[in-house]
This record gives structure tokens, sequence and C-alpha cells, in this order.
């Protein structure tokens, strides 16, 4: 089954609190923006860790590329 903009959006939603969640993709390649209270005080590299965590084995397996702009709610209202 192809991954989807919509299963990316569903993975990251079940395991990370967001206030904000967009995922665009070609199948292949996928954009995201992550808006989350856990990215608090969080450097750009802890962040992504996070959403990789959720990922999990998908960033490997179904996943080829995605990239992220991670933001607190905070940041994303400002």
């Amino acid at each position: 089954m192809a991954t989807t903009p919509e299963l990316i959006h569903g993975y990251i939603s079940a395991g990370l609190e967001c206030t904000h969640l967009e995922v665009e993709g070609d199948g292949q390649h996928f954009t995201a923006v992550i808006v989350s209270p856990a990215f608090a005080g969080k450097r750009p590299i802890q962040r992504h860790q996070i959403v990789y965590a959720v990922l999990g084995e998908r960033m490997r397996e179904e996943i080829h590329a995605l990239s992220m702009k991670t933001l607190t709610p905070e940041e994303y209202q400002g």
C-alpha cells in the first residue's frame, strides 16, 4: 500500500499531541508542519527526533523523505 499524506498525518497525530498538523506529499517525498507543546524547550534536532520516534520503523520502511517544520504553539502563533 502506498504511503499517503493522510497516513503520515494519522501516524503523527496518534503518537504526538499536536495543536496543528499539515502533511503534504507525492507518495515519495513529504513535508510536514507540526505544532506541538512537546517541542517546548527543545532544539530543532530534538524536535525531529521526537517525530522520528513516533514514526518508528515507518521512517525506514514506508517514508522515504520527510521534511519537517516543528514549532511550539507559541512559535506558530507568533
